[in-house]
């Protein structure tokens, strides 16, 4: 069974990793005491969508690239290619360009 919020917790911790960041500066900068934030990363504890919103903050990360991250992890998981961030170029050559240039 697929655990959502133990994606969370691990794109939360990369996050986090990539921006050198410890866990006690994460969880000071969102006012998220340190025990849960570390439960959170572990996938421990589900995270409210405050909690979320205010650790993305604290990461200076937008919380729609966090949970974009969760969504092409999850799908990795379920054997799905992750939605690509352009539309194929066979898909756009089916369009008219006048509908295009709108």
């Amino acid at each position: 069974m697929i655990l959502v919020r133990q994606e969370i917790g691990d794109v939360l911790r990369d996050f986090r990793l990539q921006k050198g960041r410890t866990l006690r500066q994460v969880a000071s900068k969102a006012s998220v005491a340190l025990g849960y934030l570390s439960e959170v990363e572990r996938g421990q504890k589900e995270a409210s969508s405050e909690i979320l919103a205010s650790v993305a903050d604290a990461l200076d990360t937008p919380i729609s690239v966090i949970m974009r991250e969760v969504g092409d992890r999850l799908a990795v998981i379920e054997g799905l290619e992750p939605f690509p961030d352009t539309i194929p170029e066979e898909f756009v050559s089916n369009f008219d360009s006048t509908i295009m240039a709108r």
